[in-house]
C-alpha cells in the first residue's frame, strides 16, 4: 500500500535556498526541562547572507508535520500551489521579524517520544523561554500555526509563558478534546485513528526501520475499519505500538475525568490563567474545531483585557483559500483572500504588527467576529460540478450575534418540522440501529479522516465511493434506520447563526445506545438536480450512557422513556425561499463515529453487538425539538 496520498503534508519542501536578506540557522536542538531536545529552525533578517543584530519580535510555529514540510492550506485564492514552511519564514521575516519552526516531541529532526498533545504545554513553555533569552529576541514571542500547531499554542498558553505577546490560533487549540475533537457527545472520533496511522508512516522510528515501515504499509486501513474495535497488538498500528498505546488510550477513556483535564487537550481548565494577550481564533463550518474556536472566544474575551477575536468562514479544515466544501461551492466571497485581507500570510502580519510595532501605528485589522453566512447562491451547478450555495460576510461583535432568537421546531409523527406543538396524545417513530450495518459518514465537519471519509458538504445520498456504502445506493433518507423531519417549501428566507441543539424524549430496548442529529438545507429539484440536493450543514452525537453527566455511565431501562440533548456543531445559513429545513436522527454516523454496540460493554470493547429499536417521541407530553438559532430583522 502506498501512504503517500493519505498524509496531511508533504514529506519534504524542495530544496531551499534561502535569498540574501534572510539567514537560516538548521537544527539548533533546544533541551526541555526533562533534558529531551526539540529541533527548531531559525530564519532571520540578513544583509548579503549574514543575519542583522537587531533584537525583534519572534513569531514561533511548532509542528509535528515537518518544519521543512508544506501545509496543504498554506496557498492563496489566485496561486493554487501551496508554499512550503520555508517559504512562509521567508515572508514573515521580511515582514520585520524573526521566525523559528520547531519540529515537536518525537517527530523529524526531535528527539523524545511521540505522545500526541500531552507534551506540548510544557515544551511549549520552554521553547518560548529559550527564544526570549537569545540576544535577537526584543524579549516577545508570537504563535501561530494550523490545526496541530494551533493545538500546542492553546496548550502553551494554558501555563502563560512570559513572553508570550499574541497568538493566531488556525483550526485548534482544544477547549476541551473530549466534548469536540477527539470525542464528541460520548462518542470517538475515528479520524483519530486514520490520523495515528498516517503518522505513525511518518514517525522517526518508522524511518529508521524498515521492517516497522513494511509492516504499517501492508495494513489495509478499510479493512481494518470493518474489524473494529481494536486491540493491543490486533490493529493497523500493531507495529508502532506508541501511536496504538496513545489511540486506545483515547478510545477507551470514556468517562469524562483525569484523562481529558490535561494540559493540552482541556484549555476551560485554564481559561483564568490562560496567557492574557490579542489573539485570533480562526475556524469554518466544515472543520471538526468551530466548538473549539467559538468556546475559546467566548470564554477568553468575557475573562480578559486583550483583544480577542473569531473568524468563521465556509471551508473545510485549512483551505481558507478556495471557494468550495466537498461537492458545494459557496461563491467568489467565500475565501479568506479579498475579504478579510489580501491573503492569510498579509492577515497575519497585519495581526502581528498590530501587537508587536506598535511605533509603527498598525492598526487592528480585525472586528470582533467575522463569520460567513452560507446561503443564497443560485443552486445550480457550477462549471465545476458543485452546487453553487452562495453566501456572504458578516462583521458582528459577539458570538452568537446579539439578533438571534432561539426558536423551536416540533418533530411530528408524520415527518414534519413545525414551530407548533404536536397535539397528539401519544405519538413516536422506531427504526432498527444495527452496528453491523451503520449510517455512512457523508461529509461534515471532518479533518485528517482519508480515505475513509472526507470533509465538506454533500447531496446526502450514498454512492459506490463512500466507505460503508451498498447497492442499490439510496438517499439516507429512504434508510429505514433514519428518520427524517422537514419543512414544508420556505415561504420566506429563514437565516440560522449559532449552535445547533435537539432535544428528543427517546427510549432503546437495549441498555446502550447512540442518537445522532443532522441539519440539513434541502434545496428543491431543478434541471441540474433533478432529484434536489440534501446539503449537510452541522452533525451532533450523543451515547446515551453519558446522558445525566460525561463523567459517569447510566444505563438505560428498556422501554423507559428519557429527554436527552444533542449538541450539534455552530453553522451560519440562510435557508432560502422555497428550500425545506430539516432534520435527520438516526444512531450511527460511520467512520466519522465509532459505531455503539448497543451493549453494556466498555468503551473501545464492544465484540458482541446488538441490534437496538429505538423510538423518538413526538406527543403533547414529550414534544421532541430542534431549537434554532434564527436571525430576527
Amino acid at each position: 500500500m502506498n501512504p503517500a496520498h493519505l498524509i496531511d503534508q508533504p514529506d519534504v519542501a524542495p530544496t531551499f535556498t534561502p535569498p540574501a536578506d534572510v539567514h537560516v540557522t538548521r537544527d539548533v536542538m533546544v533541551t526541555m526541562r526533562d533534558g529531551v531536545r526539540l529541533a527548531m529552525d531559525i530564519y532571520r533578517p540578513a544583509v548579503a547572507g549574514a543575519p542583522i543584530a537587531t533584537p525583534l519580535p519572534v513569531l514561533l510555529e511548532r509542528t509535528p508535520y515537518d518544519k521543512l514540510g508544506t501545509n496543504h492550506g498554506d496557498r492563496t485564492r489566485d496561486d493554487p500551489i501551496p508554499k512550503s514552511k520555508p517559504e512562509l519564514a521567508v515572508a514573515f521575516v521580511r515582514g520585520g521579524y524573526v521566525v523559528a519552526i520547531q519540529d515537536c516531541r518525537g517527530r523529524y529532526a526531535s528527539e523524545g517520544v511521540f505522545e500526541k498533545y500531552l507534551s506540548e504545554g510544557p515544551d511549549g513553555y520552554d521553547t518560548i523561554a529559550w527564544l526570549a533569552d537569545q540576544p535577537w529576541c526584543d524579549g516577545r514571542v508570537a504563535t501561530y500555526g494550523l490545526s496541530y500547531s494551533a493545538h500546542v499554542q492553546s496548550a502553551a498558553a494554558c501555563l502563560a509563558p512570559p513572553a508570550l505577546a499574541a497568538m493566531f490560533l488556525d483550526s485548534g487549540g482544544f477547549s476541551s478534546a473530549y466534548h469536540s475533537g477527539i470525542r464528541q457527545g460520548g462518542a470517538f472520533e475515528l479520524k483519530q485513528a486514520t490520523w495515528a496511522y498516517k503518522h505513525a508512516l511518518l514517525s522517526p522510528e518508522t524511518q529508521r526501520n524498515p521492517a516497522r515501515l513494511a509492516a504499517l504499509e501492508a495494513q489495509d486501513l478499510k479493512a481494518w475499519f470493518k474489524q473494529m474495535p481494536w486491540s493491543e497488538g490486533h490493529s493497523p498500528l500493531s507495529a508502532a505500538p506508541e501511536y496504538e498505546k496513545y489511540l486506545l488510550e483515547q478510545w477507551r477513556n470514556g468517562l469524562f475525568g483525569p484523562y481529558w483535564t490535561q494540559n493540552g487537550i482541556y484549555a476551560r481548565g485554564a481559561y483564568d490563567s490562560y496567557a492574557d494577550v490579542p489573539m485570533a481564533h480562526m475556524s469554518s463550518w466544515y472543520d471538526p474545531y468551530s466548538v473549539t474556536a467559538t468556546e475559546n472566544f467566548t470564554r477568553l474575551a468575557a475573562r480578559k483585557r486583550s483583544r480577542v477575536k473569531l473568524i468563521l468562514g465556509p471551508w473545510t479544515h485549512g483551505q481558507r483559500s478556495v471557494t468550495h466544501a466537498g461537492d458545494v461551492d459557496f461563491g467568489p466571497e467565500a475565501t479568506l483572500d479579498g475579504a478579510l485581507a489580501e491573503n492569510y500570510v498579509a492577515l497575519r502580519l497585519a495581526w502581528f504588527d498590530a501587537w508587536l510595532k506598535p511605533w509603527a501605528e498598525a492598526k487592528d485589522p480585525l472586528p470582533s467576529v467575522s463569520l460567513f453566512v452560507m446561503g443564497g447562491g443560485s443552486g445550480r451547478k457550477t462549471p465545476e460540478g458543485r452546487l453553487d450555495h452562495g453566501g456572504h460576510w458578516r462583521s458582528e461583535t459577539s458570538w452568537p450575534p446579539q439578533d438571534v432568537l432561539v426558536t423551536d421546531y416540533f418533530l411530528s409523527e408524520a415527518g414534519a418540522l413545525t414551530t407548533k406543538p404536536q397535539a397528539a396524545q401519544e405519538a413516536f417513530r422506531e427504526y432498527v440501529h444495527d452496528p453491523l450495518n451503520p449510517v455512512p459518514t457523508i461529509g461534515g465537519a471532518i479533518a485528517s479522516g482519508a480515505p475513509l471519509m472526507e470533509p465538506g458538504a454533500y447531496d446526502q445520498r450514498e454512492a459506490p465511493h463512500i466507505f460503508g456504502c451498498k447497492a442499490p445506493y439510496r438517499a439516507l433518507r429512504d434508510r429505514e434506520d433514519v428518520l427524517v423531519f422537514e419543512t414544508p417549501p420556505l415561504e420566506s428566507d429563514v437565516e440560522v447563526i449559532g449552535p445547533i441543539c435537539a432535544r428528543l424524549f427517546v427510549s432503546s430496548d437495549g441498555v446502550d445506545t447512540d442518537f445522532t442529529v443532522k441539519l440539513i438545507d434541502v434545496h428543491p429539484p431543478s434541471e441540474d438536480y433533478p432529484e434536489g440536493f440534501a446539503m449537510n450543514l452541522s452533525h451532533g452525537i450523543l451515547r446515551a450512557r453519558y446522558r445525566e453527566g460525561f463523567d459517569r455511565e447510566t444505563w438505560m431501562t428498556p422501554g423507559e422513556i428519557y429527554l436527552i440533548e444533542v449538541e450539534a456543531f455552530p453553522t451560519a445559513n440562510r435557508f432560502v425561499r422555497g428550500h425545506r429545513i430539516r432534520l435527520d436522527v438516526a444512531s450511527s454516523n460511520f467512520p466519522h463515529f465509532d459505531v455503539n454496540p448497543n451493549t453494556d460493554e466498555p468503551e473501545g470493547y464492544g465484540f458482541a453487538p446488538r441490534r437496538a429499536r429505538n423510538r423518538v417521541y413526538m406527543d403533547a407530553r414529550r414534544p421532541s425539538r430542534l431549537l434554532l438559532p434564527i436571525v430576527k430583522r
